[in-house]
């Protein structure tokens, strides 16, 4: 159970963040919720007070987290209104759809603004706050992509890289301490984030790039990673909470990740050659729907 515990949520208005806030709430957490689309975060905060004890409190802020000054409002909000953040969860982030080389340097910033410098922007007040009080959770929503690469959105795989190190950096800066910090690594889960990347949306590229890879990996003797396929947002959110009980550094989602990133510990190039057959689908079916 989560009673009485404080928990900011950004990027809860869909998705992971969404199942978050309402799992949170059933747990007894009361709950901040963060986003840019106010209508959607209206009617979620409606939703879970209307379910929420009478004890629980739900907190709808909505901002921008790209934007410094929002993201510091949002968490100086919260700690006046409620006292102390006990558990922050850096869910916002959004990918990008294109090549290398049609990735400009507008796509670049965004990229990063919203998916790695943000956690400045919500971790330095929420952190100073935290070491006054000696406790806390901080839990960074990263990617599978942000431990291994994936071809055409090499910004969002970048960034998602440099959100686990940044978790890793942080963890060494917290040892000691009785404040946590876990980066999540889920692969596929049924939310919108594909169909609302930046330059169009990657589902048609996965689902033509799906059967395909099969075909490849069969033709080449390659077996596959054996990473889980889609997960509810639901079932997401019920292991990240887990981990505020049992803090771990690294929280991957999917059955299958742990082990073959082993893999690509001891061998990357061995490994990713259980990558290319979908790289190559990937491939045909890019360059299929640029055609058209």
């Amino acid at each position: 159970m989560l009673t009485d515990k404080i928990l900011l949520i950004t990027g809860a208005s869909s998705g992971i963040g969404e199942a978050l806030a309402r799992r949170a709430t059933q747990l007894g957490a009361s709950v901040v919720i963060a986003a840019r689309r106010k209508d959607r975060l209206d009617a979620l905060a409606a939703a879970l007070q209307s379910d929420a004890a009478t004890n629980q409190q739900v907190l709808s802020l909505p901002c921008d987290i790209a934007v410094r000054a929002q993201a510091q409002a949002l968490v100086e909000t919260t700690i006046e209104r409620f006292g102390r953040i006990d558990v922050l969860i850096n869910n916002a982030g959004r990918g990008h759809f294109a090549s290398i080389e049609e990735t400009d340097d507008d796509v670049i910033q965004n990229m990063f603004t919203l998916n790695v410098y943000s956690l400045w922007y919500t971790i330095r007040p929420t952190l100073r706050h935290m070491r006054a009080r000696g406790n806390g959770h901080i839990i960074n929503v990263a990617s599978i992509a942000g431990k291994l690469g994936f071809p055409f959105n090499s910004a969002y795989v970048a960034a998602k890289h440099a959100v686990v190190g940044f978790t890793h950096a942080l963890r060494m800066e917290l040892a000691g301490t009785e404040i946590h910090a876990t980066v999540v690594c889920p692969a596929t889960v049924t939310t919108d984030w594909a169909r609302t990347t930046d330059g169009g949306p990657m589902l048609p590229l996965f689902e033509a790039a799906a059967p395909l890879t099969k075909i490849i990996a069969r033709d080449r003797g390659v077996a596959l990673p054996a990473i889980e396929g889609s997960i509810s947002p639901e079932r997401a959110a019920n292991q990240i909470l887990e981990c505020i009980h049992h803090p771990v550094p690294e929280l991957y989602t999917h059955r299958g990740t742990y082990e073959f990133l082993l893999e690509v510990a001891q061998d990357r190039a061995a490994a990713e050659l259980r990558q290319i057959p979908a790289a190559l689908a990937e491939r045909t079916v890019f360059e299929q729907l640029r055609r058209k």
